[in-house]
């Protein structure tokens, strides 16, 4: 489990194509203090730590690197197949008891791949659209929460399977929206509450009609 609140931004070392996809990233978590077996969230998406070690120079920001195996699943119902070496990946370690709450509850798992539209500078902040994906409209609302690329996020406004967002300076500076463009795809995640309701919704309203 995680809370969105972006705490590195990685960087793909390697990339190895075999019966799964084997990814490298470099970081600048101190790898002896995570386990072979821990998840992080990786852009948005929950992986599991297969390999790790310290820095070898080519890590770019003082850490060690680690090694997350993707299954073909994932890698249709993500972005990670769009990964390149020197890509940037916004990372966040997983939630332990007593850790502050600072975002919404974020699973790791991606609902489906939105897509950035516009980028707007307004005052020393960016509002950007985002298009979600069709069948999610319905779980995003204004004033909620929605994680794209593991990052948390209010929204500001809905129109159908629009929604806005502002970006304050320090998620600007401190995750990989900086270097967005229009026409990206986004790893969207809803509001695990919206999609539980949403469930609860459709399973009694087709009991109601038995």
């Amino acid at each position: 489990m995680f809370t969105g609140i972006v705490t590195d931004v990685g960087r793909v070392r390697s990339i190895e194509r075999r019966g799964d996809t084997r990814i490298e990233i470099a970081t600048a978590y101190p790898m002896d203090e995570v386990a072979i077996g821990a998840s992080i969230c990786c852009g948005g998406a929950c992986m599991t730590v297969v390999e790790k070690g310290a820095g070898d120079g080519r890590a770019g920001n003082g850490g060690g690197w680690f090694a997350v195996d993707v299954s073909g699943e994932s890698l249709s119902r993500t972005s990670l197949g769009t990964w390149t070496v020197g890509t940037e990946i916004n990372l966040e370690r997983s939630l332990r008891m007593g850790d502050e709450m600072g975002g919404h509850v974020v699973t790791g798992h991606v609902d489906g791949l939105a897509v950035l539209e516009t980028i707007e500078p307004v005052g020393d902040s960016h509002r950007i659209q985002v298009l979600a994906p069709e069948g999610l409209e319905g779980l995003v609302a204004e004033k909620g929460s929605v994680a794209l690329d593991g990052v948390s996020l209010t929204v500001n406004g809905v129109q159908d399977r629009r929604f806005w967002i502002n970006l304050i300076p320090h998620t600007w500076a401190h995750t990989t929206f900086r270097n967005r463009r229009p026409g990206d795809v986004l790893n969207m995640e809803v509001d695990p509450l919206a999609r539980y309701v949403a469930r609860l919704l459709s399973t009694s309203a087709a009991a109601g009609g038995r």
